[in-house]
């Protein structure tokens, strides 16, 4: 009877697939035997270990995984007897539950071994029977996912403090002297209802991230008019026919004051002075959160 031939990798275009929906790199691959704590019989898998991940594909056809396994967090592996022959068993002891693993063959037992503990104790283990090209494979394996940690940690940290940024207005960056936390149509009420303490108020967008700014004209007849500000990297940019950049929110008051000769004022309303919006007349240098309202 003729050996069994091991499995091929699988195709390129299932590969990509697998690699779009988990993003994480592929260390090892092959069939196993798995039985899960809710298992009452081992499943047999299709299983990659891509990250500190096991992915289980009911075949090597499947793009889509059927089961995974975080093991990140592995407490330790356990070599578990085997009266069958040439198979490996071992269980993979997890804070909150414990797999058993099962093997076609001792040979690829020693390498989902050495690719397991390699991932999870940034490591390669000193007691596992693998050739030497195997144990260059586990060599290239540790740099690949030392690298990959570093990575994410990077890019969380960048993540957190681009949050950090978005939601507040820094204490050191005061805003405009007319920005109010008030809605559109608050907005439009104030400027009815004081038209002595200014004609122009920049207020939060429809959106966590811009701007918009409402004024109160009186040529014929008393008008309101809103105005959006986009903001744009470093730079905030009036919507107008012929769009405005300019460098700072500050700038934007400036140019509508300048443009209209005067005629538009900025909304300033003295702690003594009643307006009619009470909490949300809070503001300019103090931090705020920014908060969506309707535009």
């Amino acid at each position: 009877m003729m050996a069994k031939k091991p499995p091929k990798p699988a195709p390129r275009r299932i590969f990509q697939e697998r690699l779009k929906i988990t993003a994480l790199p592929l260390y090892f691959e092959g069939f196993l035997l798995v039985k899960r704590s809710g298992y009452q019989e081992y499943e047999h898998y299709w299983t990659e270990l891509r990250g500190t991940t096991l992915f289980f594909y009911s075949d090597k056809k499947s793009t889509i995984y059927v089961d995974k396994l975080d093991i990140v967090d592995l407490t330790c592996l356990t070599d578990k007897n085997s009266t069958e022959k040439n198979c490996a068993k071992f269980t993979l002891v997890l804070p909150k539950e414990e797999v058993q693993l099962k093997t076609e063959n001792t040979e690829s037992g020693e390498e989902w071994r050495g690719f397991i503990l390699t991932v999870t104790e940034l490591s390669v283990p000193q007691n596992v029977s693998l050739l030497p090209g195997q144990v260059i494979k586990l060599h290239e394996v540790l740099e690949r996912e030392k690298k990959r940690r570093i990575e994410t940690e990077q890019s969380t940290s960048l993540e957190k403090e681009k949050e950090s940024t978005e939601d507040y207005v820094d204490v050191l960056n005061p805003m405009p002297a007319c920005f109010y936390t008030v809605s559109r149509k608050e907005a439009t009420e104030m400027l009815q209802k004081n038209p002595s303490l200014g004609n122009m108020i920049l207020r939060p967008g429809s959106d966590s991230r811009n701007y918009s700014i409402t004024i109160r004209q009186e040529i014929d007849m008393p008008r309101i008019k809103h105005y959006k500000v986009m903001s744009v990297g470093q730079n905030y940019t009036i919507e107008l026919e012929k769009p405005v950049t300019l460098p700072n929110l500050f700038s934007v008051i400036d140019y509508f004051v300048k443009e209209t000769r005067g005629t538009l004022r900025p909304f300033i309303c003295s702690t003594d002075e009643n307006t009619g919006q009470e909490p949300n007349m809070k503001g300019r240098s103090e931090k705020l959160k920014k908060s969506p309202h309707i535009a």
